[in-house]
């Protein structure tokens, strides 16, 4: 069969992957705290029709090798960890870290390895604990449930730049409470994988050395470069919608050139059948 066949059958099934990427980052425009994927390509092995000849002596030129490629495959499907936009609620639980970082969040208070998110859409529940949207646990820096009851009587609360909650009692006494959102910062985001619910698990590529829980920390502390706590705002999605549909022309150009390569084939192969005619 002809190679070109299924270089062709390779770029078609490339693309698809692009435009399923493409599609996901579209419908996810507006989800809080998503970040965009992206598809790479790479060569697959070529098949080496004639070996490189190096001159022998000098008095003769070398002959490079002779070489065909046999088509595409998937190099990496990336997430891009760049920043979305800031939306203002003016909601004093909707949180956004301007920088590096990400909130832990758990399902069940005896959960050892927090699950991580961007999405800072919180709030507190009947219990008085922090919760997101979906009832998981947002953890403090020690890795304890945020509940505003073992805080003492408190009336009112704000919730500083560094994810202190700072309460004020009857009495109108305003206190530090010591209770800190967590944030963790990972060595390598783009190795964190996906899980939904805006949620992402930590893997041996992203944090090879330590465990999340180990990474907890504070907001806003130069020494490990986590980002400050912005009150009142969420991170929306950084999907760019020109540069994706940009690529989604790209993509449909590229599978339908690849389509035309199997056509060309198919007519070679029928013109070859027909040679016994």
């Amino acid at each position: 069969m002809l190679r070109s066949l299924y270089s062709g059958v390779s770029g078609m099934r490339g693309f698809q992957t692009k435009l399923d990427v493409i599609g996901n980052n579209i419908a996810n425009v507006n989800t809080v705290g998503f970040k965009a994927g992206r598809v790479m390509f790479k060569d697959i092995l070529s098949q080496t029709v004639a070996g490189a000849t190096p001159s022998a002596d000098g008095a003769t030129g070398g002959v490079n090798a002779k070489q065909v490629g046999l088509g595409v495959a998937l190099s990496a499907i990336d997430t891009l960890h760049t920043p979305g936009s800031a939306m203002t609620t003016n909601y004093p639980t909707d949180l956004r870290i301007d920088g590096d970082g990400f909130f832990a969040v758990k399902a069940t208070e005896e959960q050892e390895e927090p699950f991580l998110t961007r999405a800072g859409n919180f709030s507190f529940d009947a219990n008085n604990q922090l919760v997101t949207a979906d009832g998981m646990f947002v953890v403090d820096s020690a890795g304890d449930i945020i509940d505003l009851d073992d805080l003492g009587t408190v009336t009112a609360y704000s919730i500083s730049n560094s994810g202190e909650i700072i309460t004020t009692d009857d009495t109108g006494a305003t206190n530090n409470s010591g209770v800190f959102i967590g944030v963790v910062k990972v060595p390598n985001p783009a190795g964190l994988e996906k899980i939904g619910g805006n949620l992402y698990r930590g893997t041996g590529n992203s944090n090879s050395e330590q465990a999340v829980a180990d990474l907890l920390g504070v907001a806003n502390d130069a020494e490990t470069g986590t980002g400050a706590i912005v009150t009142g705002q969420v991170e929306m999605s950084n999907v760019d919608l020109t540069a994706e549909f940009t690529e989604m022309i790209v993509a449909q150009r590229g599978f339908q050139a690849n389509s035309r390569i199997i056509t060309t084939s198919d007519q070679i192969l029928q013109e070859v059948v027909n040679l016994k005619n």
